[in-house]
C-alpha cells in the first residue's frame, strides 16, 4: 500500500512539474501572482492617499469651521466641534502658548510648533508630536483678530490610519485577490486540459496503430488549427512509414529470393562434384561454382552500397570532367555491343569520381542488357545543368514502368529473359548517387530504344564534400 501512495504521488509531481498542462499552469499562477502583487501595492497606496486625503479635508473643514465661529464670536471663547468635526483642534497666540483645546488636545504642546516659530500664515501637514501615541496631519491657519488677542493659530488635528486602524480594507484587498489568484490558476488549469484532450486521443490512437499495425489512421478533427494539422502530419507519417516498411519486406523478400538461387546452384554443384570419382574432369563444375560465387560477390556488394546510400555515407568529391570520365569507362570495358560516344568538352561537375563511374557503369551495363546492336553515349549541358544520356536501339521501356525499374530488385520480364543473373539494384543505384549530389536519373522518350538520362549540376564553385 505504501508503494501504491508513493507511486500515486510520483505520478502526481510528474504531473504537475513536468507536463505542459503543469508547467503552463504554475508559470500562469506565478506571473498573475507577481501581477496581483504589484495590484495590491499599489491598491495599498490608493487607500492610504485616499485615507490621507479625507483625513487633510476633515481638518482642513474642522480648521475653517472654528475659525469662523471666532470670527463671528459664536464661541464665546470655548471652543466646540461637530460630530463629523476633528477631535483636537487647539488655539495657540503669537507666542507658542495653547489658549484655548478641545478636551481631546487638552494638556498637549501644541502640534507643530515648528511651523509656529517661522509664523507660519497657514499649515497644512504631516507630524509626529511626542505628546502624541501616532503621526497626526495637522491643518492650520492664522487669525487677524480674536478673544485672545490678533494673530493666534486655529489647529485641527486628526490621526492618520494605519494599517492596525483600517485592518479590514488591505484584508479585504488580499481575499479578493487570492480568489482571483485561485480562479486564474484553476482557469488555466482547467482550459490547458481541455485543449490537450485532443492530443491525448491523438496519442491513445497512435499507441493503438503501434499495437495493431500500420495500415491504421489517426482520426483528423473537424475543426481547422494546430490539431488538425498534427493530425494530418501523423497520418502522412504513418503513410510513409507504411510505405517504407513494405518496401523493406519486398526488399527483404527479394534479397532472398536472389541470394538462395546462387547459394543453391553453388551447393548443388559441389555437391555433385563431391559424388563424382576421383578421375572426373572437375573444371566445369567449379566455373560454374566460380560464376555462382560471383553473382553472390555481385549481389553483396550492390546490398553494401545501397547501405552506404542510405546511410548517406560521406565521400571525398572532386572536380570529374563527364567526358573523360566517358571514354575513359568505356575504354575499359569489353562490350560485345558497340558504344559510340558523343561529348562536348569542358562539361565538369562535383561528385565523388568512383562514384559516378559506378552509375556510368550500370547504366552501360542495363543498355548492354537490351540493346541489338548499339550504345550510345552523349555529353552535353542544358542551361546549368550537365547532361549525360545512354540510349540504345533495344525494345525500350514501357511508359507505365519508367518509375518501376528504379525500384530495388525489380525486373522487367524482358530484363529476365536476357539477363537471368541479373541483380535489379543497377539503376536503383544510380539514381541514389545522382541524387546524392543533387541530380536526377529518369527515363525519357525516344524513337527507339530506352533513354536514361542524368542530369547533374554544372560546377560553379570550389568542390566541398559530400
Amino acid at each position: 500500500m505504501t508503494t501504491e501512495r508513493r507511486d500515486r504521488a510520483r505520478r502526481r509531481r510528474e504531473v504537475l512539474f513536468f507536463s505542459v498542462r503543469g508547467r503552463a499552469t504554475l508559470l500562469t499562477a506565478a506571473v498573475s501572482a507577481l501581477i496581483l502583487a504589484v495590484v495590491f501595492v499599489l491598491l495599498m497606496l490608493l487607500a492610504q492617499d485616499w485615507a490621507r486625503n479625507r483625513v487633510s479635508q476633515n481638518t482642513q473643514r474642522t480648521a475653517e469651521r472654528v475659525a469662523f465661529d471666532i470670527a463671528m464670536n459664536a464661541n464665546r471663547g470655548h471652543l466646540a466641534v461637530g460630530p463629523g468635526d476633528a477631535a483636537m483642534v487647539q488655539v495657540v497666540s503669537p507666542q507658542g502658548k495653547v489658549v484655548a483645546a478641545t478636551e481631546a488636545a487638552e494638556g498637549h504642546p501644541p502640534f507643530a510648533p515648528a511651523e509656529l516659530k517661522r509664523r507660519a500664515l497657514l499649515i497644512d501637514e504631516r507630524t509626529c508630536p511626542r505628546s502624541l501615541d501616532g503621526c497626526v496631519w495637522v491643518f492650520g491657519l492664522r487669525l487677524r483678530s480674536s478673544p485672545w488677542g490678533p494673530g493666534v493659530m486655529v489647529m485641527a488635528a486628526a490621526p492618520l490610519p494605519t494599517l492596525l486602524t483600517v485592518w479590514l480594507l488591505p484584508l479585504a484587498i488580499a481575499l479578493v485577490l487570492t480568489v482571483l489568484l485561485a480562479l486564474i490558476t484553476w482557469w488555466t488549469w482547467h482550459t490547458v486540459g481541455r485543449a490537450l484532450v485532443p492530443v491525448d486521443r491523438l496519442r491513445a490512437e497512435l499507441a493503438d496503430v503501434g499495437a495493431h499495425g500500420l495500415d491504421r489512421r489517426v482520426a483528423v478533427p473537424a475543426t481547422a488549427g494546430e490539431t488538425r494539422r498534427l493530425a494530418e502530419t501523423v497520418n502522412a507519417t504513418l503513410t510513409r512509414l507504411e510505405e517504407a516498411s513494405e518496401r523493406e519486406r519486398r526488399f527483404v523478400s527479394d534479397a532472398s529470393h536472389d541470394l538462395r538461387n546462387p547459394i543453391a546452384g553453388l551447393q548443388t554443384r559441389l555437391e555433385v562434384a563431391l559424388d563424382e570419382p576421383d578421375d572426373h574432369p572437375w573444371k566445369p563444375l567449379v566455373r560454374a561454382a566460380l560464376g555462382d560465387v560471383r553473382r553472390l560477390n555481385d549481389i553483396v556488394v550492390d546490398l553494401l552500397e545501397l547501405s552506404r546510400l542510405d546511410a548517406r555515407t560521406p565521400r571525398p568529391v572532386e572536380r570529374v570532367d563527364l567526358a573523360e570520365l566517358v571514354r575513359r569507362e568505356v575504354a575499359r570495358r569489353d562490350d560485345r555491343i558497340p558504344v559510340e560516344t558523343r561529348s562536348v568538352p569542358g562539361v565538369v561537375v562535383t561528385a565523388n569520381r568512383v562514384r559516378l563511374g559506378r552509375v556510368l557503369g550500370n547504366l552501360l551495363n542495363n543498355a548492354e542488357r537490351h540493346a541489338e546492336s548499339r550504345i550510345t553515349v552523349t555529353v552535353d549541358r542544358d542551361g546549368g545543368d550537365a547532361v549525360l544520356e545512354v540510349l540504345d536501339d533495344g525494345a525500350g521501356i514501357p511508359p507505365e514502368s519508367r518509375e518501376r525499374v528504379f525500384e530495388r530488385f525489380a525486373r522487367l520480364p524482358e530484363s529476365r529473359a536476357r539477363d537471368p543473373q541479373g541483380t535489379g539494384l543497377g539503376l536503383p543505384i544510380a539514381r541514389e548517387i545522382a541524387e546524392i549530389y543533387g541530380g536526377t536519373l529518369r527515363v525519357a522518350d525516344s524513337p527507339r530504344g530506352a533513354r536514361l538520362v542524368l542530369r547533374l549540376p554544372l560546377v560553379t564553385d570550389d568542390p566541398g564534400s559530400r
